[in-house]
Order: structure tokens, then C-alpha cells, then sequence
């Protein structure tokens, strides 16, 4: 007769490795029970909303927060402040007539500055721009005069050799790894013997032969050197491109992809690179920008003056980066504003003439401009720590 087996109605206890009760214990615990807040209760929503991180990015900031984070704020209150001084002690800067004057000053310096604004957010800067400017202006006059061409054709021909220089110095950092410092200090010292030389050669003098007789000349001096008035306020040509061209740089910045390359480039080039962000043709097109920028200042002085002397606009290389870094750009890159180095342009046109109007010696202009200098670099700190605090 079989008999059959009936199983445990009970749990079955399971198998132990060490028979150790204890053991077992720390294995099986009990199912934790989460019960919901009774009827009316208002502790969930009230730690909910004591708990909740809140986000900087969207508080509501005061004018002055965002005043203080613009990078351009230095150079407004120093313009600010520079203005109001030379009004109270300058008789003559309160002269209407007086402002195209300033304004002219401003964008000779103004048109360069932009670039190199826009380089130094790139995180580079060029020492040889000073010196461009003379060559793009020694150039056009000398293809056009020696070889019989019409003034466009040089003129043309000096904006391909000021880009081609640009093109060279941006290529040449990049396949050498060289500092922008000496790429640029090199091409400074080669285009200052070249101006010197070549001008001997062609003219026998130091300065280019006038031009002013030649086909073209009259339409190309409408362009780069021709003026119009306002009232009392004569504007020359060269004030409109400059303000146009700082408009034009300054939505390029900020409201582009190509502005978000420079900014990226500037801010951390190898993280930009590994991101897809093109750092070798965003930079070699930043120090084309640079030539862009001195060979139109090139025209403007050939057009303007008639000749060109070969060794002018040395040490105006420094006055750019100071109109740059006093609009709140920093040397380390990342960090800047197209519209606050055309202020700082505007401070250099003020600081120019102010002196001079106040009375004062101008040997001390240069002194001026380096405590600027420095004293714009200390705010341009302090404004972007408090920026990057935000």
C-alpha cells in the first residue's frame, strides 16, 4: 500500500548556510508601509515647497545686477566720468564743433580696436596691427603708382595682401603652437623693415608718391575719406563705418554660431575643439578680421592725407589693446565686448584732445593711458567675478 507525502501547510523556513537564526534575521526585513497623509493635511505641499532648490538663473535681478554684469560697464563710467572732467576744465570741449573732432579721433582708433576686441575674446591678440596699417596705405599707393593701375586696383589689391598677412599670422599659430605674443611681434618687426625698404626702393624717400592724379582717385576718396555735416558738426566717412561696423561685430558675438565659436575658443579651445567647434578656421578668421580692419584705416589715411609715411602707426598696436581691454576685454580670453572697445576708443579720443584743450602738458597722455590700463584690468576683474558669482 503507498503512501503519499502531504506537503507543510505552513511557510516553509528557507535553508540556512550557517544555521545561524541570527543571520537569518538580517536577511528578511520587514516591507516598510508608507501610509498617506491624512484628509486636509498640508505637511506634504509645505516641505515640498520649504525643500525646493531655487534657481539663480531665473531671479529677478535689479538694474544694477545687470548693469554690473555687462562687460562693458567700466568703459561707460570711466567715459562718463573722463567727459564730465574735461567739460567742467576745458572751456573748448564744450564746443559743439568739438565733437567731430573727438569722434574722428575715436575712429581711427575705434575701427582696429573692434578687431582686436574680437581676437582678444578669441583668446588671442596681435602686436603687428599698428604697422599693417601703415602697409596697407604704402601698398595701394605704390602698385597703383609704379605700375600704372587704376587706384581700385591697388586698393583692392592692399585688402588681399592685409587679409593674406592676417590669414598667414592665424595659420602660423596654429601649426606651430607658438604664443600669438611672438607670431605677432615677428610680423611687426618683418612688415616695419618692409615698409622702411620698399618705400626707399620705390620712391627714394620715406614716404609713397601722391597719387591723387591718378584714375580713380576721386571715387576712392569719396569712399574712404569724404565727410558730410550735421549743424554745426562735421563728420568724416570714416566715423559711420566705424559705428556701423561696432554694431555689425557686436550682434556677430552675441547673436550668432560664429559668436558662440569665438567665445568658446576664447573660453577653453581644446573643450571647444571636442565639441565640433572649428578653433583653427575661427581663429585664423579673427586675425583676418584684424588686416580687415587696419587696411581700412590704411585707406582712409592715404585717401585723407594723399601719401602715407613709411614709419608711422608703430605703437599704435598698444593703443588698440588699451581701447580693447578699457571696454572690458581680458587677455586670458572668453571675456569681452565689441561695444566697450569702441568706448574705450571714445576714451582715447576724449583723453586726446581733452588734455590739449584743458590746457595740460601732453606728455602726459601716455602716462594716462597706462594707469587706464591698469585700472580698467582691475574692474574688468572684479566685474566678471561678479558676473561668473551670479
Amino acid at each position: 500500500m503507498s503512501t503519499t507525502a502531504t506537503p507543510p501547510t505552513g511557510p516553509r523556513e528557507p535553508a540556512r548556510a550557517g544555521g545561524s537564526t541570527a543571520a537569518h534575521a538580517r536577511q528578511v526585513r520587514p516591507e516598510a508601509t508608507v501610509e498617506p497623509p491624512a484628509a486636509g493635511s498640508q505637511t506634504s505641499e509645505t516641505t515640498l515647497n520649504e525643500t525646493a532648490p531655487t534657481d539663480d538663473r531665473v531671479q529677478n535681478r535689479s538694474l544694477v545686477q545687470l548693469m554690473l554684469a555687462m562687460p562693458a560697464v567700466g568703459a561707460l563710467i570711466g567715459a562718463v566720468v573722463l567727459a564730465t572732467l574735461f567739460f567742467a576744465v576745458a572751456p573748448a570741449f564744450r564746443n559743439v564743433e568739438n565733437i567731430g573732432t573727438i569722434l574722428y579721433a575715436a575712429a581711427t582708433i575705434g575701427i582696429v580696436a573692434i578687431f582686436v576686441a574680437l581676437l582678444m575674446v578669441g583668446g588671442e591678440f596681435d602686436l603687428s596691427t599698428g604697422v599693417v596699417v601703415t602697409f596697407a596705405g604704402l601698398s595701394a599707393a605704390h602698385l597703383s603708382w609704379n605700375f600704372g593701375l587704376n587706384v581700385w586696383v591697388g586698393v583692392l589689391l592692399s585688402l588681399v595682401l592685409c587679409l593674406a598677412v592676417g590669414a598667414f599670422n592665424g595659420w602660423l599659430l596654429q601649426v606651430t603652437g607658438l604664443p600669438s605674443f611672438l607670431v605677432t611681434l615677428g610680423t611687426f618687426f618683418v612688415l616695419q623693415g618692409v615698409n622702411l625698404a620698399v618705400t626707399r626702393i620705390v620712391t627714394g624717400g620715406v614716404s609713397s608718391n601722391t597719387i591723387s592724379d591718378m584714375d580713380g582717385w576721386n571715387s576712392a576718396q569719396a569712399v574712404f575719406a569724404s565727410s558730410f555735416t550735421i549743424g554745426r558738426v562735421q563728420i568724416q566717412i570714416v566715423v559711420v563705418y566705424w559705428i556701423l561696423l561696432t554694431l555689425l561685430l557686436s550682434y556677430l558675438l552675441f547673436h550668432t554660431r560664429v559668436g558662440n565659436w569665438i567665445l568658446a575658443t576664447g573660453g577653453d579651445a581644446a573643450a571647444a575643439r571636442a565639441v565640433g567647434v572649428p578653433v583653427t578656421a575661427t581663429k585664423i578668421g579673427l586675425f583676418m578680421g584684424t588686416g580687415f580692419g587696419a587696411w581700412l584705416v590704411g585707406m582712409h589715411l592715404l585717401f585723407n592725407f594723399n601719401n602715407i609715411q613709411s614709419g608711422q602707426g608703430v605703437g599704435n598696436e598698444f593703443i588698440y589693446i588699451i581701447a580693447a581691454v578699457i571696454g572690458g576685454c581680458l587677455l586670458t580670453g572668453g571675456y569681452g565686448s565689441v561695444v566697450g572697445a569702441s568706448i574705450g576708443a571714445l576714451i582715447y579720443g576724449m583723453t586726446n584732445l581733452g588734455i590739449s584743450y584743458a590746457g595740460w602738458d601732453v606728455d602726459w597722455l601716455k602716462t594716462f593711458l597706462g594707469v587706464m590700463l591698469l585700472g580698467a584690468t582691475l574692474v574688468n576683474m572684479y566685474v566678471k567675478k561678479k558676473a561668473d558669482a551670479r
